[in-house]
């Protein structure tokens, strides 16, 4: 019913009561489901947990301050959603694909925590020919910044004399690491969508539409981390 700020706001002004006696300390623990909390005399009861995909067209950011002029992947998803759900990690403006919203804290976590090593498969569209070595060196890793950059596989899809389709599979998470990547052999991206989330493929989702992920797709991000 508030930000952690403002709810912290009403503890210490003693608004907060657990189980009938006022809680006027921070970091007061209870147990859901069994603790009464109100606030101002009303319950409080826990959000419904929500989990969704959505297919993040071109053009979109994914924060909730953009500026005005800036489309929001908030603004593709229902009104009352959108100040409650963040995104699972990013995908910078010009890419697209697959992304994951949801109002649990710990799900993000395990999903976006470089310790867990959550796979993430990108198709990328070069300007330009790449060749088995350079997949090679994707591979191995480079220093980008004071960072190691690695994909943990990469393949060519398809391929021209003008460009070539790479697909490439990461895990750790990095700031536009698949651009960097390609940006290390002089290479330029010319489109860059997410496929793929663990076991979660984009498949049919159409461009800028969300679902729900199911109860079992829910389960099957979360065993392996």
């Amino acid at each position: 019913m508030a930000s952690r700020r403002a709810s912290e706001q009403f503890i210490t002004a003693g608004r907060v009561a657990v189980n009938g006696s006022v809680a006027s300390a921070l970091g007061t623990k209870i147990e859901p489901g069994r603790d009464r909390v109100t606030v101002d005399g009303r319950p409080v009861a826990a959000k419904r947990k929500l989990y969704l995909a959505l297919n993040k067209p071109r053009g979109f950011v994914c924060t909730r301050a953009a500026g005005e002029a800036q489309d929001r992947i908030g603004d593709l998803i229902p009104r009352d959603w959108a100040e409650t759900l963040f995104s699972v990690g990013r995908l910078d403006c010009a890419s697209e694909g697959l992304i994951f919203l949801t109002n649990d804290g710990e799900f993000c976590l395990k999903l976006t925590h470089p310790r867990y090593g959550m796979a993430k498969t990108y198709l990328a569209k070069i300007q330009g020919r790449v060749t088995p070595a350079m997949l090679k060196t994707f591979t191995e890793g480079i220093v980008s910044e004071g960072e190691r950059l690695r994909a943990r596989r990469a393949r060519i899809v398809d391929s021209n004399p003008a460009s070539c389709t790479v697909e490439l599979e990461m895990t750790e998470g990095r700031n536009h690491e698949v651009r960097r990547l390609f940006e290390s052999q002089h290479l330029t991206v010319r489109r860059l969508r997410r496929v793929q989330i663990g076991p979660i493929k984009l498949a049919q989702l159409p461009v800028g539409r969300w679902r729900h992920l199911t109860d079992i797709e829910v389960k099957s991000l979360l065993p392996s981390l």
